[in-house]
């Protein structure tokens, strides 16, 4: 279930043009292995961010998960430490890295946190967590700890330049100014915050702090599209609606005069198209940690992404301004996506993996583990 689920999704990606995804799999009784993520990561040809995810406190013990759901955390060590050793490359171009990512403060204990940024650091690998996605991750902390998100992630060693953090929607002031002075990651992932109603994430503060921000499209819990451009173009929408929401400003003009501006007239200047691209692209790469991929340059990997813009959805549009026709008209699918110089997808389709039948098995299996939880 692993190994096709991995590859459903990492085909919605590669059919919209990404060619680099991670994925937190945090949920490992039963059997569960990250390694066949990353066989599956392989076998269809995408680069790969595979994140060794771990919970350890249960609801008995105030976590959030089952009891059935948590694991024993010298295992979860152990374990970590093996997939990085068998699985991770820090060479340039590599296909595979892993990162160490204990689920979220309210899923782990304090000590696994911290020994996990320890053998991370050790090890030379990236650390990888949710924090302040909603307001009972705020409530939470308080409660447990008394302080915020960002401070107790402070306290654990969880801020630094090989840190990224998912969503973030309820960073403050304070936790920016602290991001950004760490050069700590946040994947932004605006579909599923809209769809979980989690909020805003205040994304243009972010990046103009000097916070490292990448685009994630989250998992199909809270997210049925894993299409990147359509990401991109939710981010670019979500944050000028989130500034359109906000109070009027009262500026001077060069003669003194008084002038006032809504949330409306200032909303486009949020989020551009060219901003959502870089999101995708370049920030992506930074948050990963990766000098090797996220732009087109001499020395770097051959990943690409090509679109068709002779399209109905394009008509008029690409032939005036081709990048905010991509970000803003309905999101194409890729035309062509190659990954470290291998077609991945040709003409539209996969050259990798037989489709129909992958989607064939993934149904199959998503039956039988429905027939499952009904009994």
């Amino acid at each position: 279930m692993v190994y096709v689920s991995t590859q459903v999704a990492m085909a919605e990606l590669l059919l919209s043009g990404c060619t680099t995804s991670s994925d937190h799999l945090y949920i490992y009784p039963n059997g569960v292995r990250l390694d066949d993520s990353i066989e599956a990561a392989r076998d269809i040809g995408m680069r790969f961010t595979a994140s060794r995810g771990s919970m350890s406190v249960g609801q008995s013990e105030g976590g959030l998960p089952p009891d059935s759901l948590v694991e024993n955390e010298d295992f979860i060590l152990k374990d970590t430490q093996r997939v990085i050793e068998t699985w991770h490359d820090p060479a340039h171009g590599a296909m595979v890295n892993v990162a160490v990512a204990p689920c979220s403060p309210f899923s782990v204990s304090q000590d696994l946190m911290r020994q996990s940024a320890m053998l991370a650091r050790s090890l030379g690998v990236r650390l990888h967590t949710h924090l302040a996605e909603n307001d009972h991750d705020l409530a939470y902390t308080r409660e447990k700890f008394n302080c915020t998100p960002t401070q107790y992630a402070q306290d654990l060693g969880w801020l630094g330049p090989d840190v990224w953090h998912a969503h973030c929607v309820k960073l403050d002031d304070q936790g920016i100014r602290l991001f950004a002075a760490t050069r700590t990651g946040v994947a932004h992932c605006p579909c599923s915050n809209m769809r979980l109603a989690s909020g805003i994430a205040p994304v243009r503060n972010m990046l103009d702090a000097g916070v490292p921000v990448g685009l994630g499209v989250d998992g199909s819990a809270s997210n049925d599209a894993a299409h990147l451009v359509n990401e991109a173009r939710q981010a670019l929408l979500l944050a000028r609606v989130g500034r359109a929401m906000q109070p009027p400003e009262v500026r001077l003009g060069a003669s003194g005069q008084r002038q006032t501006f809504f949330g409306c007239d200032l909303g486009p200047a949020q989020m551009t198209a060219r901003d959502a691209l870089s999101l995708a692209t370049r920030g992506g790469a930074r948050v990963l940690g990766r000098m090797d991929i996220g732009h087109l340059a001499v020395g770097m990997c051959a990943d690409l992404a090509l679109y068709d813009l002779n399209t109905l959805a394009f008509a008029g549009g690409a032939v005036n301004d081709p990048l905010g026709a991509l970000l803003l008209c309905a999101s194409p699918p890729a035309a062509y996506t190659i990954v470290n110089g291998r077609v991945i997808v040709r003409q539209g389709q996969l050259t990798t993996v037989d489709l129909g039948r992958l989607i064939e098995r993934h149904n199959a299996l998503a039956a039988r583990l429905c027939s499952a939880d009904s009994q």
